[in-house]
């Protein structure tokens, strides 16, 4: 996916853990099928995984989620990840990596819920519950800044998809970001976001969200940022259970949109080519934008 990712395989897996933690060097170890971007994911037995940055920014992920996730745990109303060690760099694999307790169940696929009203209830309260913790020192989140700072990179990617056989008006796209751009900006206090409620980091069980997975992008900065399921997710007449839900206004749930286009239009163009998973969930969240407008 990345030109510049680190080379991962079983074997490096095993030298790690009989290096590091030989506790475990002697369970199964299988590599993961996975739409992330971020890390390759490992099954380790049955009870753990194994994550591995691509680049350095996911390991410095790795130390965020180690410190953030324990306090952040008993105030959500789904599961996280618990992390069960961290790893250092060492047999040819230069980054930080981490062990994590397995959490059974499977990524939801955009569109395509059995009980979508449901679904969209269930995200928007983990939302909620996620904008009204009151922990001091968060950090800054991924997608902190205003949505005005994805603009240089917005209309790149504007370009790119234009010389592509993608099949997208590019000024169809560029006008729809121009409206989100025009909404007023968040004025109010930052306060924690998930900021990356994409659905390879949503875990259900039967037909309900039962985890959410994948903090590296975790912090401080405006509610918008974890509406983004509204349009990456759910069929839009779920949309509306999950704007109630989420007691936004009407300012916040547009850039809500701004920011599901933006992360959607970014990627298509860099992963077209190499992760279908999140190439089908750009696509679908281009479409889903394009077809709210007016």
């Amino acid at each position: 996916m990345h030109a510049d990712e680190a080379d991962t395989d079983e074997e490096l897996v095993r030298r790690l853990l009989r290096a590091q933690f030989p506790r475990w060097a002697g369970l199964p170890v299988t590599r993961l099928a996975s739409g992330g971007t971020v890390n390759a994911i490992y099954r380790l037995g049955g009870e753990l995984t194994v994550r591995l940055p691509l680049r350095p920014g996911g390991a410095e992920a790795v130390a965020t989620e180690a410190r953030l996730l324990p306090r952040l745990a008993p105030l959500l109303p789904l599961p996280i990840p618990e992390v069960v060690a961290v790893g250092v760099p060492g047999e040819g694999y230069p980054l930080t990596w981490a062990v994590h307790r397995w959490i059974e169940g499977r990524n939801p696929v955009e569109g395509r819920l059995a009980e979508p009203g449901t679904v969209a209830r269930d995200l928007a309260r983990f939302a909620l519950a996620f904008r009204e913790i009151d922990l001091p020192d968060g950090p800054p989140a991924h997608r902190g800044r205003p949505l005005i700072g994805e603009d240089g990179e917005m209309r790149a990617a504007i370009e790119a998809l234009r010389r592509t056989d993608e099949p997208f008006d590019a000024d169809e796209i560029a006008a729809a970001w121009a409206e989100a751009l025009a909404v007023p900006p968040w004025t109010g206090t930052p306060c924690w976001t998930h900021s990356d409620l994409m659905p390879s980091n949503l875990v259900f069980a039967g037909d309900r969200v039962s985890a959410v997975i994948d903090f590296g992008t975790v912090g401080m900065g405006e509610p918008a940022t974890d509406l983004i399921p509204a349009w990456n997710l759910l069929p839009a007449p779920a949309r509306r259970a999950y704007r109630e839900a989420a007691e936004v206004d009407d300012a916040t749930w547009d850039r809500g949109r701004g920011w599901a286009l933006s992360m959607a239009v970014i990627q298509l163009p860099y992963y077209r080519q190499t992760n279908p998973v999140i190439s089908a969930n750009a696509r679908y969240v281009i479409r889903e934008v394009l077809g709210s407008r007016g």
